[in-house]
Order: structure tokens, then C-alpha cells, then sequence
């Protein structure tokens, strides 16, 4: 009921028009004058009509075959595939009825016409400069295309690009917007996927590794370390049962390196177990393991015996 209001509008417009054009030189009574202006604006009205019609059947098209998919589950990778294409064809079908009915109208006026032949026939030096100057324009609108495509990203894709990480809100022919985590937007030319490197870290799948790092002194019991990671990974139900590794990834002058791997089913869930994860170990090592966090040792020599030998 609801989708078939969206008609109404399309439907009334379209009765005006042919009432109007039917009726210009018959019942309505209009003189040669007013008929002809009656006939041009009821025309532009059945043309707005159509258009309007075309778009509204368009979404609802869309939104019945896109109901069948959930974006807001866990595993939605084949349903962010789908809303990443239908949405960007479906600007780009809207801009070509547009462009179209826009067309369409101003052909109705034998004045525009003329302007028009003229226009391409004198066009020469100034289209080369008008092609010039749309070339960034028509690069852009067809990196969408490109986007939609071959999908480097998607709706709700988590990426690090320009040093931030968020997730894909919005994407258009022209522009993406990525959410930040703090609730900021960055808003990037959709030029910068297809040129510019960047990481996506849901582009298979939406469960994804996390990693926490914890810098000891040599003398930490790494398997004890081992255990308790285990245990706080069953204790939550942040974690997807799937990675569970604790590794030494480098020793330096002072302290040792461990990483933590663990999983989650979605980035939001990883970073909120790398965060529980982070600091109950911290908290183990301080309860049970204090002198093991890392410390700077110094050698004094008792100089004084050494100058009364010599």
C-alpha cells in the first residue's frame, strides 16, 4: 500500500495532462493562442509524468528484490554486494531519464531547436574546451560505474583510507562517504578507489582477525599467558570460536614482544575484544606476574674498590 502511494502524484499529473490537451480545442473553449500554450505545458506535464512513473516504479522494483536481503546481519556480504550495485545503477538510470525528459522537453520548442542546431554547428573550438573541462566530471561518473562494477568496496565495508578507519556509508556516481568511528565523515571522490591504494578489511568476508600487543620483560611464563588468553576468549561473547594464538614476535634490549590473535564475526566485535582482551592481560600480569613488565637494567660498579687497587 505504502509503495503504491508513491504513484499517486505520477498518475494525477499525467489525467492533467491529457484533460489539458484533450480539451484545448474542444469543451475548453481556449483561443488559438492559449491552446497552444495549453498543448506545450500539457505536454511538459505528460513528459514529467512518464519520467516520474519510470523513477517510481524504478525504486519499487529495487526495494521489493532488495527485501529478501538483510544488511544488518553479521554474514550480509552477498546482500552489500547487491545494495553496492543496485544502488549506483539506479542513479545512474535516474540521471539518463532525467537527462532524457529534460531532452525531450526542450525539443518541444522550435526556438531551443534552433539554438540547438546552431550551437552544434559552431560548436568546434569551444566543445574541445567543454570536453576538456568535463573530462574530470565524466572520469568520475564512470569510476562509479567501474565501483559498481567490479566492487572494490561496498555498502558498509570497513576501510582504512587516508588514515582513518571507518565504514562505507554512502556511495554515489560521484563520491563515497565513510564513517568514521567518532561519527565523522570523510567524504572522497570515487576516483580514489580505482587510483589510490587502501585496505579493506570486510572484502571477503565480514569476520575479521584482531590483534593486541603486550611488551614484557624476559622473564614473563609465556604458556601461563597462553592459558589466560584462552580463558578470557571463552569467557566472552565477543569472540567466534575461530583464532586463538599467543606468539613472541620479537625480543629487543629490554622487552619482549607478544601478540594476542584472536577473531570476531565483525570489525565492531573485533575492536571491542582487542580493547577486552588488552587490558585483562595487562590486569593479569599486574596481579600475578608484576615484575615481568618491562624494566631498564643498569650495571654500578663499585668504583672505589677499584681505585684502591689501583
Amino acid at each position: 500500500m505504502k509503495q503504491l502511494k508513491r504513484f499517486i502524484t505520477p498518475i494525477l499529473l499525467f489525467a492533467l495532462s491529457i484533460f489539458f490537451k484533450s480539451g484545448a480545442n474542444t469543451f475548453l473553449n481556449f483561443n488559438e493562442e492559449t491552446s497552444l500554450i495549453v498543448g506545450k505545458l500539457s505536454s511538459i506535464l505528460l513528459i514529467i509524468s512518464v519520467a516520474w512513473t519510470l523513477i517510481v516504479i524504478l525504486r519499487v522494483l529495487k526495494a521489493r528484490y532488495l527485501r529478501r536481503y538483510d544488511i544488518n546481519s553479521e554474514n550480509n556480504l552477498n546482500a552489500r554486494k547487491l545494495y553496492t550495485q543496485f544502488n549506483i545503477l539506479e542513479r545512474i538510470i535516474i540521471f539518463i531519464i532525467i537527462i532524457i525528459a529534460v531532452a525531450v522537453t526542450l525539443m518541444l520548442f522550435e526556438s531551443v531547436r534552433k539554438i540547438g542546431l546552431s550551437l552544434f554547428a559552431s560548436a568546434g573550438i569551444a566543445g574541445i574546451i567543454l570536453g576538456l573541462a568535463a573530462q574530470k566530471v565524466i572520469g568520475t561518473i564512470l569510476a562509479g560505474l567501474q565501483i559498481a562494477i567490479s566492487q572494490p568496496i561496498r555498502l558498509d565495508d570497513v576501510l582504512v583510507v587516508e588514515g582513518e578507519w571507518g565504514w562505507v556509508e554512502e556511495i554515489s556516481l560521484t563520491f563515497v562517504v565513510v564513517r568514521i568511528w567518532d561519527k565523522r565523515r570523510l567524504i572522497l571522490p570515487t576516483t580514489y578507489f580505482i587510483e589510490k591504494p587502501f585496505q579493506n578489511w570486510t572484502r571477503n568476508n565480514s569476520d575479521i582477525l584482531g590483534t593486541v600487543f603486550i611488551y614484557t620483560d624476559y622473564n614473563v611464563p609465556f604458556d601461563k599467558l597462553r592459558d589466560e588468553l584462552t580463558r578470557l576468549l571463552n569467557s566472552t561473547n565477543l569472540w567466534d570460536g575461530k583464532a586463538n594464538v599467543l606468539q613472541v614476535t620479537d625480543a629487543k634490549e629490554n622487552y619482549v614482544e607478544i601478540r594476542a590473535l584472536m577473531s570476531a564475526s565483525s570489525s565492531p566485535k573485533a575492536w571491542d575484544l582487542r580493547v577486552f582482551v588488552r587490558e585483562k592481560l595487562i590486569t593479569y600480569i599486574q596481579t600475578n606476574y608484576p615484575e615481568s613488565f618491562p624494566k631498564t637494567r643498569v650495571q654500578v660498579k663499585d668504583f672505589i674498590s677499584v681505585k684502591n687497587k689501583d
